[in-house]
C-alpha cells in the first residue's frame, strides 16, 4: 500500500463521492444548528433535518469532511491509539438516491482500489436479520461468509432515539495483524486494535413507532462515517493515530521544546498526546467563534486550553507555549480549512490571555497543595485526600499526575481511589446536564409550514410596502380561519417587505392591513429556515385566512436600522484598522434606537483609540460612499476579501455588502444607499463581557444628535453650578477633588489622634506575675492597625507586657495581641493565645510569637471577653 498524507486521503475521498454524483459541501461549523448538541458531533449533525423529513435536502447525496469535537472520553485522550477531542469524520449520505448495494460497492472499491487495502484483511458487521446487506457483501463484494459477523440492535442498528428514523448499518473492519492482539482468544469484534472499525455504514429504512414496530419510511437513506485520523494510520503504517502527519509534526515540536523524544517515556509520549490534540481542537473552536467563558462551548474550550498547558506543565514547560505551536496545526490543515487562517490572530491572542491567566490560577494552586502537604506531615500522615486532589483538579486545574508527582517527591502518596470517587460524581453531573446526547430534532407547526409552503420570499430590500396574500392565519400555536380585535396572531404572506430578526438586525415593526381590518405587526422572526413569519394584533376588525393584504413596513424606523446597520459595518473596519487583524465580530444587536458591536479585543480601548474609530466612521460618512450589493457564491465571496461572520449560516448564494473599498462583507440585512445617510455617529460605552470579549454601545442620526444634546445640556448645568465655562470644567473639579482629599486626611488624622486617646485611656493592667502584665482595652469603630499601633507602644514600653485589645466595627470584631520580648521568653505565644481567645466569641485567628490578629462575630460584651481572657493568659505564665 503507497503511503498517502491525511490530506491526500482527505481529497481522495471527496473527489471518489463527487465522481458518483455526490455533491461536496465544505466542512459546516463546529457549533451546531441544533439545539439539542453543545457542538457538531458527527457529520450527519448538519443533515439531521433530512433523515427527520422536516427539510427537504437540494440534492439526494452529498459528501463531507466534517469537523467534529467530542468530549464525553476526554481523559481517554492521550491514553489510546484513537480517542480524540477534535477530528474529522468523512461521511457520504443519501436521501431517496443510492442505497445499500452502491454504498456497500463503493466504499469498498475506495478502500480497496483507491486506498489501496488489502481486501484479503477486511471484515464486515451486520444486523443479524439484514439478509440484503449480506447478499451484497457476499454476491456483490465477493466477501466470504467467514469473514461475515453479524450481531444484536445494540450493535449494528442505529437510531435517534426510541422513536423516529432507524436502520440496521453494516461495519468495515481491517485485521492489523497479531502485533495489536490481545491475546490468544482475539477475533472480530474484540476491544482490542487487532480489529480495527473503520467505517460505519447506516442504512436508515425505518420509523420506529411508539409500540416498537418498525414501518419502512417512503424514503431510504445512506449515512456513513470514517474517522480520517485511523483511516490515516492504518495507510501509513503507524500504531495510533498521534503518529500519522496530523498530530506528528506538533508532537515533535512539543518534544523539541521540553527536550525530550517521543518514544523515551509513557509521560513525555501522554503530554505531546493531549497537547497535540487539544490544540487542534482549540484552533478549530476559535476560528469558529467559541471564546473562552465559564460554561456551554466556552467552558469546553477553556478546560481543553488549560488541560494541555498543565500537561505541558508535566514535562518542563514552565512558561506559555501553546501559540508556539498554531504554526504547526496552521501548516497541517489550514488547507482546507482556511478559516484557521482567516482567523489565526484572534487565535494566537485568545491562546496566549488564557495560558497566561491559568499559570496564576496554577500558583494559586500550588500553595494549597504544599499547604496540605504540610499539614499530613505535620500529622505523621502518609496519604494526601483524594477530595483535596479532586480539588486540586477540579479548581486549579492540577493533572492528578501533577499531584502524585509533588507529592512523592514529599514522601507521601495520593488516595486515588477517593479522587476517582469525587471525579465519577462530577462525571454523573455532566452526563445529566450533557446536551451532546443524540437527543431528537422534532418537526413543529413551523417546520411543517416550511415543508409546505417553503420559504418565503423577501422583498424589502427594494420596497417596503406591497401587495401579498395571508396565506396563514396563526392563533395561540395552532392555524385558525380567523380572528378578531384584540387577538394575538401570526400571519404568514405569499411574500413580504417584512425583515425578520437576522444576523443581529431585529425585526421590522409595521402593518398588514385588508378589507375591514389592521394588524399591527408587533415583530418578524424566522422560526424555520427561511419561512418568515409576523407577530402582531389584530387592533380592528375581523381578519380572514386567504385574503389579499397591504403589508406596511414602519418607514422611519427602518431608515433608523438601516443607518445602524451600515454603520456597523463601519465600526468593524474602523476596529481592526486601528485595534489590528486580531479583532472579529462576536455578535451584534442593530435596532432603530442604537447599535451594539460586540468583538474580540483584550483591553478597554483608550481615549486616543476610540476617538480615531469614531473620526474613521464618520470620514466615511461625511465621504458619502454610496454602497455596492452584489450576489455571488460564498468561496468567491471570500476570495474577493468580503469579512464573513461565524455566527452566521450561509447559503449557496450569498449577498456581499461593500463600502467603497473600505468594507467588504457579507450581509442579509438592509443599509443605507450611501453612508452621508447616517449623519453622525457616536460611541457611547466600550465594556467587558467576557474573556477577551468587549461590546461596544454606539449611536447614530438623530439619536446620535439627541444623546449630544443631552451631554451638552449637562455640561451646561454643570458649568453654571460650578460657576466656570465649559472649558474649564476639568480644572475647577480636579481642583476641587484635591481639597477634598485634603479635607479627609484631615478629619482621618483627628479620627486616629481621638480614638488612640480613648483607646489608651481605656487600657486596664493586670499583674499576672512572673513578671508578666497583661493590658486589655476594647474601643468601638478602631480599625487592626490603630489597634496594632497602640499595642507596639505597650510593648517597646514593656517587654514583659501581653496586650489584648478588641474593637468592633460593622458586623465584625476584630482583636489584635502583642507579646513583649520578656513574656514570650516566660513561653507566651500571641497566635495561641489570641486563638483561644477568639474561640471565647466563635472567632478565628493566629499568628506569630510577638504578634498575632483575629477575627469574628460583632459581640455586645467585649469586656466581659477580656475579663476572662485574664485566665488563659494566666495559664501560660511558667
Amino acid at each position: 500500500m503507497e503511503w498517502k498524507s491525511g490530506k491526500e486521503i482527505r481529497r481522495l475521498f471527496v473527489d471518489f463521492w463527487v465522481s458518483k454524483g455526490a455533491k461536496h459541501y465544505e466542512s459546516f461549523s463546529l457549533v451546531p444548528e441544533d439545539p439539542t448538541l453543545l457542538f457538531t458531533i458527527a457529520g450527519m449533525v448538519p443533515f439531521k433535518k433530512y433523515y427527520l423529513g422536516i427539510a427537504e435536502p437540494d440534492v439526494d447525496s452529498a459528501v463531507t469532511s466534517q469537523k467534529c469535537v467530542r468530549t464525553n472520553d476526554i481523559d481517554n485522550v492521550g491514553r489510546t491509539a484513537r480517542h480524540h477531542t477534535f477530528f474529522e469524520m468523512l461521511g457520504n449520505f443519501s436521501w431517496g438516491g443510492y442505497f445499500k448495494k452502491e454504498s456497500i460497492t463503493w466504499g469498498w472499491a475506495f478502500l480497496t482500489d483507491v486506498i489501496g487495502l488489502d481486501p484479503d484483511r477486511m471484515y464486515a458487521t451486520i444486523y443479524k436479520d439484514d439478509e440484503e446487506a449480506f447478499d451484497v457483501w457476499t454476491k456483490d463484494v465477493g466477501l466470504p461468509d467467514s469473514r461475515i459477523l453479524r450481531f444484536g440492535e445494540d450493535e449494528n442498528f442505529w437510531f435517534m432515539g426510541p422513536q423516529g428514523p432507524c436502520g440496521p448499518d453494516s461495519e468495515i473492519l481491517y485485521d492489523q495483524g497479531p502485533a495489536f492482539s490481545c491475546g490468544p482468544d482475539c477475533k472480530p469484534g474484540c476491544e482490542c486494535d487487532r480489529y480495527l472499525e473503520i467505517w460505519n455504514h447506516v442504512f436508515t429504512q425505518y420509523d420506529r413507532q411508539e409500540d416498537g414496530s418498525l414501518l419502512p419510511l417512503p424514503r431510504k437513506n445512506i449515512d456513513t462515517g470514517m474517522g480520517l485520523e485511523r483511516l490515516t494510520s492504518l495507510v501509513q503504517g503507524v500504531a495510533n493515530d498521534f503518529e500519522t502527519d496530523l498530530f506528528r509534526p506538533i508532537m515533535d515540536h512539543v518534544c523539541d521544546m521540553a527536550g525530550i523524544g517521543y518514544g523515551d517515556g509513557p509521560q513525555g509520549d501522554m503530554a505531546a498526546k493531549v497537547i497535540s490534540d487539544h490544540i487542534r481542537a482549540v484552533s478549530f473552536m476559535i476560528a469558529d467563534g467559541i471564546l473562552p467563558s465559564n460554561d456551554g462551548q466556552g467552558y469546553v474550550l477553556r478546560r481543553l486550553l488549560r488541560r494541555a498547558a498543565r500537561y505541558g506543565r508535566l514535562i518542563g514547560l514552565k512558561k506559555a507555549f501553546l501559540t508556539d505551536l498554531i504554526p504547526n496545526v496552521m501548516d497541517i490543515m489550514a488547507d482546507p480549512y482556511r478559516e484557521l487562517l482567516d482567523n489565526r490572530l484572534t487565535i494566537e491572542q485568545v491562546v496566549a490571555v488564557e495560558e497566561k491567566r491559568f499559570g496564576r490560577t496554577l500558583e494559586q494552586g500550588s500553595d494549597l497543595l504544599h499547604q496540605e502537604i504540610s499539614s499530613v506531615l505535620a500529622g505523621d500522615g502518609s496519604i494526601l485526600s483524594g477530595d483535596v486532589a479532586f480539588e486540586l483538579y477540579d479548581t486549579y486545574g492540577y493533572p492528578l499526575e501533577l499531584t502524585r508527582e509533588i507529592c512523592e517527591e514529599k514522601g507521601i502518596s495520593v488516595d486515588e481511589d477517593g479522587f476517582r470517587r469525587e471525579m465519577e460524581v462530577q462525571r454523573e453531573r455532566a452526563r445529566s446536564s450533557s446536551k451532546q446526547a443524540n437527543a431528537v430534532m422534532t418537526g413543529d407547526l413551523y417546520a411543517e409550514l416550511l415543508s409546505e409552503h417553503g420559504a418565503t420570499p423577501f422583498l424589502g430590500y427594494d420596497s417596503i410596502e406591497l401587495e401579498a396574500d395571508l396565506t396563514v392565519l396563526m392563533k395561540e400555536g395552532k392555524v385558525v380561519d380567523s380572528a378578531s380585535t384584540g387577538d394575538s396572531v401570526e400571519l404568514l404572506l405569499s411574500r413580504t417587505p417584512f425583515y425578520a430578526e437576522r444576523g443581529g438586525q431585529v425585526g421590522d415593526q409595521g402593518f398588514v392591513k385588508g378589507d375591514g381590518f389592521v394588524v399591527e405587526v408587533e415583530d418578524t422572526i424566522h422560526p424555520a429556515g427561511d419561512l418568515i413569519i409576523h407577530r402582531g394584533m389584530v387592533t380592528s376588525g375581523t381578519v380572514k385566512s386567504g385574503c389579499k393584504v397591504r403589508a406596511m413596513v414602519d418607514r422611519d424606523r427602518r431608515e433608523a436600522i438601516t443607518k445602524n446597520h451600515t454603520a456597523t459595518h463601519l465600526l468593524h473596519e474602523s476596529l481592526i484598522r486601528v485595534l489590528g487583524g486580531h479583532v472579529r465580530q462576536n455578535g451584534s444587536l442593530v435596532s432603530d434606537r442604537f447599535l451594539r458591536f460586540d468583538y474580540t479585543h483584550f483591553e478597554p480601548l483608550s481615549s486616543s483609540e476610540q476617538d480615531e474609530v469614531e473620526l474613521m466612521v464618520n470620514q466615511e460618512i461625511q465621504n458619502n460612499k454610496s454602497l455596492k450589493v452584489d450576489e455571488t457564491d460564498l468561496a468567491t465571496a471570500k476570495n474577493l476579501g468580503a469579512k464573513a461572520l461565524f455566527e452566521e449560516k450561509y447559503g449557496d448564494k450569498v449577498r456581499v455588502v461593500s463600502i467603497s473599498e473600505f468594507s467588504s462583507e457579507l450581509c442579509g440585512g438592509v443599509h443605507v444607499c450611501a453612508t452621508g445617510e447616517i449623519g453622525l455617529f457616536k460611541i457611547i460605552n466600550d465594556e467587558s463581557i467576557g474573556s477577551g470579549i468587549r461590546r461596544i454601545t454606539a449611536m447614530t442620526g438623530m439619536n446620535a444628535f439627541r444623546n449630544y444634546q443631552n451631554i451638552t445640556g449637562t455640561l451646561k448645568e454643570l458649568s453654571s453650578n460650578l460657576g466656570v465655562r465649559p472649558a474649564r470644567l476639568i480644572e475647577k473639579i480636579q481642583s476641587m477633588d484635591e481639597e477634598n482629599r485634603e479635607l479627609q486626611k484631615k478629619l482621618q488624622r483627628y479620627t486616629i489622634r481621638s480614638a488612640m486617646d480613648d483607646l489608651k485611656e481605656s487600657v486596664v493592667k493586670t499583674d499576672i506575675g512572673h513578671g508578666v502584665s497583661l493590658y486589655v482595652a476594647s474601643i468601638e469603630g478602631v480599625t487592626p492597625d490603630q489597634l496594632r499601633e497602640v499595642g507596639d507602644s505597650i510593648k517597646d514600653r514593656d517587654p514583659g507586657s501581653v496586650t489584648l485589645l478588641m474593637s468592633s466595627d460593622g458586623d465584625r470584631t476584630q482583636m489584635v495581641c502583642m507579646v513583649g520580648s520578656g513574656a514570650v521568653e516566660k513561653g507566651l505565644h500571641g497566635g495561641k493565645i489570641v486563638k483561644e481567645v477568639a474561640a471565647l466569641f466563635g472567632g478565628k485567628g493566629g499568628g506569630r510569637p510577638t504578634m498575632a490578629q483575629a477575627g469574628g462575630p460583632k459581640i455586645d460584651d467585649m469586656k466581659d471577653i477580656l475579663d476572662k481572657a485574664v485566665a488563659i493568659v494566666k495559664g501560660y505564665v511558667k
